[in-house]
């Protein structure tokens, strides 16, 4: 019973350093739109 909630709480935590990494991953791309230039 304790190996599943760790597990639920390791999936839980991965799934928002995804989340956390993808959003910021579109926010530079974004900027970069708005000052018109290459780069991240």
């Amino acid at each position: 019973m304790f190996t599943v909630i760790v597990i639920n709480y390791l999936v839980l935590i991965i799934c928002v350093l995804i989340g956390v990494a993808f959003v910021t991953l579109l926010e530079r791309k974004i900027l970069g739109y708005i000052q018109i230039r290459k780069g991240p």
